[in-house]
């Protein structure tokens, strides 16, 4: 009897449940456009006047992107096309590669993967990769996990003739997974062949699948010497940041219903640079690093942008810039003077362009520095003393420009705190205080 009372009590609430479910979606979808999955069909668009935006600024922002070689320009609201420019011959149906901008759509398929219970982030990539895909031992290698892959920390040694090289012989050991940052392409690369090997389908037909048919995205991943690199019409990549900033919803489509890996995606993912996610580059942060160095920067790698923006960014300039906060998707394509492969300078300079044209002024929300912490003396022999705190509970920490961790202390920090440097390699350092809810870093030179 007690039985038959709970089984009739759960067919009741049931249709509750599967309401308030499709409700949740309905609520994250809302006041956003989507575009017809069939790109033949017209995708609605917006005036910038009906938005109030500053029109007679768009002229500046369009000669800056032509100087710096742009090919697309797009930016969406609430779904919405407000700007679509494009350069010289490119065209609305022009081709073109997204670089380390793809790397976006790789966490994607990794986190879809996972949903589908062919792999797991915790899997060693050996699993996948079998043993000897690293010129390291067994026991070494073993330890480097997908999500190490994921979130750049596998350990591998960054620093070798060719970091896109993704022969055993390239990939060398240089610490333990999870205990180094490096923006390292190789190690990246490899997912592809983790995703193959667990769903048993070539990377496009996974693709097609999972991502292209469910949002009419369109594209195809093509080998470049090592890279697997992803190329497109400018408007599928405004696609996949429409997509994201639905939290990977299309249309109450859910394309990933693992709250807790969409949530990760876009927020800091290891402990060393805590503006990089599941491979999207997050704005806003307390300090940023950079490839092909361990320096720690101050501040986010785009102050002029929205704090809440998260982006994909790859070579000479390939953007996919969200903003959660104000329904905004922000595409450009092209080719940048400078070739860096991660352009941070050119993405800040568009941003401080368009918010020009949007009127509206963007609050960074980047932690303020305090200007009271000293180190002395500097360059510094035998001791180092760091002062000016104003939080006992203070965390100090000194790494050198390969990020090792020379030094690190937490709380006690009251008034100075001395450190001995004696036995320290003559080197640059950088000192990280986290005083209160302010952060300094400082460089000191050990002579």
């Amino acid at each position: 009897m007690g039985s038959s009372i709970l089984f009739n009590m759960i067919r009741q609430i049931l249709p509750i449940i599967s309401f308030l479910i499709l409700l949740t979606f309905d609520a994250r979808s809302q006041n956003l456009y989507f575009p017809p999955v069939n790109n033949n069909l017209p995708w609605d668009t917006l005036s910038p006047q009906s938005l109030g935006w500053c029109t007679d600024k768009t002229d500046s922002l369009f000669q800056y992107l032509q100087e710096e070689n742009s090919k697309a320009f797009i930016v969406l609201k609430d779904g919405k096309i407000v700007i679509e420019k494009y350069f010289g011959s490119f065209t609305q149906d022009s081709i073109w590669y997204w670089a380390s901008a793809g790397k976006t759509l790789t966490s994607f398929l990794i986190g879809k993967a996972q949903e589908d219970g062919i792999l797991s982030l915790a899997d060693s990539s050996s699993r996948f990769l079998g043993t000897g895909w690293t010129s390291e031992t067994p026991e070494k290698e073993r330890k480097i996990t997908i999500r190490n892959q994921l979130t750049m920390t596998t350990g591998l040694n960054d620093n070798v003739p060719d970091n896109h090289c993704t022969i055993d012989t390239c990939l060398q050991y240089l610490t333990d997974a999870g205990n180094r940052w490096a923006y390292h392409n190789a190690p990246y690369t490899l997912l592809e062949k983790v995703l193959t090997n667990a769903s048993g389908q070539a990377i496009n037909t996974y693709t097609q699948t999972k991502l292209k048919t469910p949002t009419g995205i369109t594209g195809i991943w093509l080998t470049s010497d090592y890279n697997n690199v992803f190329y497109s019409k400018p408007r599928s990549m405004a696609r996949f940041g429409l997509l994201a900033l639905n939290k990977f919803n299309w249309n109450g489509n859910a394309l990933l219903t693992d709250t807790a890996f969409i949530n990760q995606s876009t927020r800091t993912s290891q402990a060393f640079n805590p503006s990089y996610g599941y491979l999207w580059w997050l704005n806003g942060k307390s300090s940023f690093m950079a490839p092909t160095s361990q320096l720690v920067f101050p501040g986010s790698y785009a102050p002029q942008a929205p704090a809440d923006m998260f982006a994909a960014i790859g070579k000479n300039g390939q953007l996919i810039c969200v903003v959660p906060s104000k329904k905004l998707v922000v595409v450009r394509m092209g080719n940048s003077s400078n070739g860096n492969e991660v352009p941070f300078t050119l993405c800040n300079e568009i941003w401080k362009r368009l918010n020009l044209v949007i009127c509206e002024p963007t609050q960074t929300g980047n932690i303020k520095f305090r200007p009271e912490i000293k180190l002395f003396p500097n360059p510094a022999t035998n001791e180092l003393t760091v002062s000016g705190f104003s939080s006992a509970t203070s965390v100090v920490e000194i790494r050198d420009v390969q990020g090792k961790i020379a030094f690190q202390q937490t709380g006690n920090c009251t008034d100075a705190i001395q450190i001995k440097t004696s036995n320290w390699p003559s080197r640059l350092y950088l000192v990280r205080v986290l005083d209160g809810s302010e952060i300094r870093i400082i460089r000191f030179v050990k002579r």
